[in-house]
């Protein structure tokens, strides 16, 4: 490995140490920090600015944007399928377990990697994914914990009309207004730093109650995550920045949603709050590998 390569994967991992390990720190200290409103926050606000703004000032070709959205596809469902076999052979319920299992982090964690290992186009690259994924985590991901399913889901998320929008200004070949343009722009730079903050808080906070089976389904995400990315990039034929940005964000840990979902619905909170704690502080310590992995 050269010192080249270090210094390049110094700076991707060491700003998001940073900001998770501040987030940590406040907590820690016994700061507030209302986690539900920072949630909503990202949600109905930051992730749909961000996406907009991303969209609209392309960096990447539109077959680029839309291989990656198929590729995210067919993760999330391979994730979703290799879930389903896992806990039908331990017996246990898929409901509680399946939406951790499913979708990863790829907004906390997955973003700014993106951002850091392949700048703009790694940005609009993941933006793609995580598009899909919080679109899938919404409406799949919360009606498999709810245990029943609801179409009306999908248009309560401002993603979908942030996406729409967007989608609207690249057929028709126009550019927001520029005071469009900077508004979304200033609300999405929120996004990774308040969602990295988030991230350290939940750290502080959350308790691993049943180890050896949060272990157990934390390596099926990680490695399960890693080999279906490997896999669907083999699939489409993905180089550069296409194939490090799928194989980033499908290696990530569980996403913090699926934690508040098992807490509304009352599906094994404790033991998805375990493979969030898991998967991240293990993800952190090879996060060195699968970059040296990604990178050029």
């Amino acid at each position: 490995m050269t010192a080249e390569l270090l210094s390049q994967i110094f700076s991707v991992v060491a700003p998001v140490l940073l900001c998770a390990g501040i987030g940590y720190g406040w907590a820690r200290l016994g700061r507030s920090f209302d986690a539900g409103q920072a949630t909503a926050l990202v949600s109905s606000i930051a992730a749909p600015c961000l996406i907009f703004t991303t969209l609209t000032r392309l960096q990447v070709s539109g077959d680029a944007l839309g291989r990656m959205a198929l590729a995210s596809v067919c993760c999330y469902a391979a994730m979703g399928g290799l879930g389903w076999l896992v806990l039908r052979a331990a017996r246990l319920p898929s409901h509680s377990y399946l939406p951790a299992l499913m979708f990863p982090n790829g907004g906390n964690v997955g973003l700014p990697l993106c951002l850091l290992a392949f700048g703009t186009e790694g940005l609009a690259l993941g933006i793609a994914w995580f598009a899909i994924g919080g679109l899938g985590q919404f409406t799949v991901g919360i009606n498999i914990a709810a245990g029943s399913f609801s179409p009306r889901a999908l248009l309560r998320q401002p993603i979908v009309y942030a996406l729409v929008l967007a989608l609207a200004f690249i057929v028709a070949g126009a550019r927001p207004p520029d005071w469009v343009s900077r508004t979304t722009e200033i609300l999405g730079n929120m996004l990774i730093p308040l969602m990295l903050l988030s991230l350290g808080v939940s750290l502080a906070t959350l308790k691993v109650t049943r180890p050896g089976r949060a272990a157990a389904l934390s390596a099926v995400r990680l490695a399960g995550g890693f080999a279906v990315g490997l896999l669907v990039a083999w699939a489409f034929g993905l180089r550069g920045a296409e194939r490090g940005v799928l194989l980033i964000q499908s290696a990530m840990p569980v996403a913090i949603f699926n934690y508040m979902f098992a807490m509304q619905y009352k599906r094994e909170p404790a033991d998805v709050a375990g493979m969030i704690v898991i998967t991240t502080v293990v993800s952190f310590a090879t996060l060195p590998l699968l970059l040296m992995y990604v990178l050029p």
